[in-house]
């Protein structure tokens, strides 16, 4: 049977390099796939890993209807085996709906890739639609690290390396945006909650615990 099956974790735990590893297994048997994306790093309309790999995709649109896009596709007599949408987050509720409607209606196999919660720990719209009518929830196996070495568990957004905790929901960036940019980075839970990045973890060990106490 079809299924809906959201693939999730935190940034750098190898979403994409999955989402394309998975195009690349079923184009490779003469299957065809319809992607979507939003707001990815390389660019409007690109499906993108920090290992360099990259391919075509749709990109969507804020109002775009991806249950219309596919019966179109179809109805043009092209082909569509299974979907896959990446940077899933972004989407719509009502578009993640439209994705279940692809399985249900169309029979096709969805697999969608996202980050479920954003830098304030709070779930992502998208997201959660995602774990409420997913067929299955998979926690990605690739585990990112904080600075600490503990397992990563939360996106940080940050600016010049400090961790910001205000701000639109969504500002793309990435985890290796320049100091002075704003960027992201994965903290374990402690670390988040402490908003200690990187960064300000290596000030504070270059500062002196205790002043020097003169003997005079």
């Amino acid at each position: 049977m079809p299924e809906l099956v959201f693939f999730s974790g935190t940034m750098d735990c190898g979403k994409s390099t999955l989402a394309l590893q998975i195009e690349h297994n079923r184009s490779a048997r003469g299957l065809v796939g319809m992607i979507f994306t939003r707001n990815d790093r390389a660019g409007e309309g690109k499906l993108s890993s920090r290992l360099g790999l990259v391919t075509d995709a749709v990109e969507v649109g804020e109002r775009a209807d991806l249950y219309a896009h596919l019966v179109d596709h179809l109805s043009r007599g092209r082909r569509a085996d299974y979907v896959i949408a990446d940077e899933a987050q972004f989407l719509g509720p009502e578009q993640i709906d439209q994705l279940a409607r692809v399985v249900d209606d169309l029979d096709l196999d969805v697999y969608a890739f996202g980050i479920t919660t954003d830098f304030r720990s709070k779930l992502f719209p998208g997201s959660q639609r995602l774990v409420e009518l997913a067929d299955r929830v998979e926690v990605l196996q690739v585990e990112a690290l904080c600075w600490c070495g503990a397992r990563a568990t939360h996106n940080a957004r940050t600016v010049g390396g400090v961790m910001v905790v205000e701000g639109a929901q969504v500002v793309v960036g990435d985890v290796t945006d320049s100091a002075d940019e704003v960027g992201y980075e994965v903290l374990c839970r402690r670390h988040h909650r402490r908003r200690m990045t990187a960064s300000t973890a290596r000030a504070a060990a270059l500062s002196p615990d205790v002043l020097p106490v003169s003997s005079a």
